[in-house]
């Protein structure tokens, strides 16, 4: 598919849908992360009348981080269609601003604080910008196909 066709198949999806997709990719980046973060934490010594207590905390903490990411990812997604339905633009301007929100509405509550609520809103809505202006692609399309493996013969080697 080229680049056409593939900005034709994402106008298509809804606003609301991509806010949902935003939500659950975060859901699920952030309990892999919780997961991940649990198992550098001390799980505590298994007793006898406590049932399963490494596990639980495990639980807790991929919920926990699950659903903070699905709330960046949601409000971030979200507010980036709010701002390109009403500027009626698509650039990394509505991303840094999805950003922001995103940064100093969710990470702020959690720190409790306007600093790390402007500092955390701050670093995402950089981050946002800095990889939308990139030109949201890493490749660039010189209209080659490269394949797996060679369609040419080699020549056959003897030593």
């Amino acid at each position: 598919m080229d680049q056409a066709e593939l900005r034709q198949m994402e106008d298509e999806t809804s606003p609301m849908m991509k806010t949902i997709k935003g939500a659950t990719s975060g859901l699920v980046a952030g309990t892999i992360w919780g997961t991940i973060v649990a198992t550098w934490h001390d799980v505590p010594r298994v007793e006898r009348r406590i049932a399963i207590p490494g596990l639980i905390r495990t639980l807790k903490m991929m919920g926990n981080y699950g659903m903070t990411f699905a709330a960046v990812g949601g409000v971030y997604i979200g507010v980036d269609q709010v701002m390109q339905k009403y500027r009626m633009k698509r650039d990394f301007v509505n991303g840094a601003v999805g950003g922001f929100v995103a940064g100093a509405s969710v990470l702020g509550y959690k720190g409790r604080s306007i600093s790390s609520a402007i500092s955390a809103g701050a670093a995402l809505a950089v981050t946002s910008a800095v990889i939308d202006a990139g030109g949201q692609t890493t490749r660039i399309d010189n209209g080659k196909e490269y394949y797996p493996y060679s369609l040419k013969k080699r020549p056959n080697v003897e030593s």
